[in-house]
């Protein structure tokens, strides 16, 4: 059965179908108290350096193409990618947790694009 990687913000409700939940982001979301999010891992060194997700909100309209580009390039040269990996081999549902609130501009659809080649090309 090919592993399942889903995509959900902290603040929709907790669903059993949500499998194996890892915060994805640096910061801890806000207004969101530890106790309260149903978590089993929080996974800071997959998300954009500092310095890259500032550089990004600066102007994320014109920025979005150039910050996968440099996104990638983040992860490619860090094994955090395939250490995370490695955690959640045995989990068939995993679901990346941010805070961010654009669902069409965000780095977890770029996160999910390169785990999802990753896992696509170990299953070959």
């Amino acid at each position: 059965m090919k592993q399942q990687i889903k995509i959900k913000r902290v603040y929709e409700a907790f669903d059993e179908n949500d499998g194996f939940r890892v915060l994805t982001d640096r910061l801890w979301p806000r207004g969101i108290r530890k106790e309260n999010l149903k978590l089993d891992l929080w996974k800071k060194d997959i998300a954009p350096s500092r310095k890259l997700r500032q550089w990004m909100h600066s102007n994320k309209t014109d920025r979005w193409e150039q910050f996968v580009l440099y996104y990638t390039q983040e992860l490619e040269q860090s094994r955090a990618v395939t250490a995370f990996i490695e955690e959640i081999k045995d989990c068939d549902i995993v679901t990346l947790l941010t805070a961010t609130k654009d669902p069409e501009k965000n780095y977890l659809l770029v996160l999910k694009d390169i785990i999802d080649r990753i896992l696509d090309n170990e299953d070959k």
